[in-house]
């Protein structure tokens, strides 16, 4: 089941093309990632999978290596920095991977350390769960498709959703990725 949930994962990414720099402020001049297109829809059930993951295969490691890992781009992603949940993801798993690394007897010999049931059933619950959410956000997607015509892979699938639209009204000039790399 988490093997689907991370297929569908990838499937239900979309709008490639509207990756962008936020714009910067008077009191703050990063340039944060976002990916209007990616919304709560998505990154809900990602969370679920990932999850789901990482509670199946390292159960010992799963509430500070998954849940904790999982919450602080979703925290930042609702509040500070809205749109940018894709750019928060990728810190958070490359800190998570100069500490495992770098010191990888803290990892089994922690005081963080849960000692799983190994559950079957909790097991399987939560990646139903992961299942589910994505199957659900795979119907949504071809109701999109089939309400706009457009084509998720090539675009923006979800420009029209208020979520979207807060986004992309942060962005430099509504320009692209492109814009930030120097031409010749």
């Amino acid at each position: 089941m988490n093997g689907i949930a991370g297929i569908l994962s990838i499937i239900i990414i979309t709008g490639f093309a509207g990756i962008c720099l936020r714009k910067e402020e008077k009191n703050d001049k990063s340039k944060s990632l976002l990916w209007p297109d990616m919304l709560w829809f998505y990154i809900v059930p990602y969370t679920f999978w990932n999850f789901a993951y990482v509670y199946n295969a390292l159960p010992h490691r799963a509430w500070y290596n998954g849940l904790a890992l999982l919450i602080a781009p979703i925290i930042c992603a609702l509040t500070t920095s809205k749109g940018s949940w894709v750019q928060h993801r990728g810190h958070t798993l490359a800190l998570w991977c100069y500490f495992a690394l770098s010191f990888p007897h803290l990892l089994d010999n922690s005081p963080f350390t849960v000692i799983s049931s190994y559950n079957p059933t909790i097991q399987f619950i939560v990646s139903l769960i992961a299942l589910l959410s994505h199957v659900a956000v795979v119907f949504y997607m071809i109701y999109k498709i089939k309400k706009t015509s457009r084509n998720p892979y090539k675009g923006e699938l979800y420009t029209d959703l208020k979520g979207y639209k807060a986004i992309k009204a942060m962005a430099d000039n509504g320009s692209g990725l492109s814009s930030a790399v120097p031409q010749k």
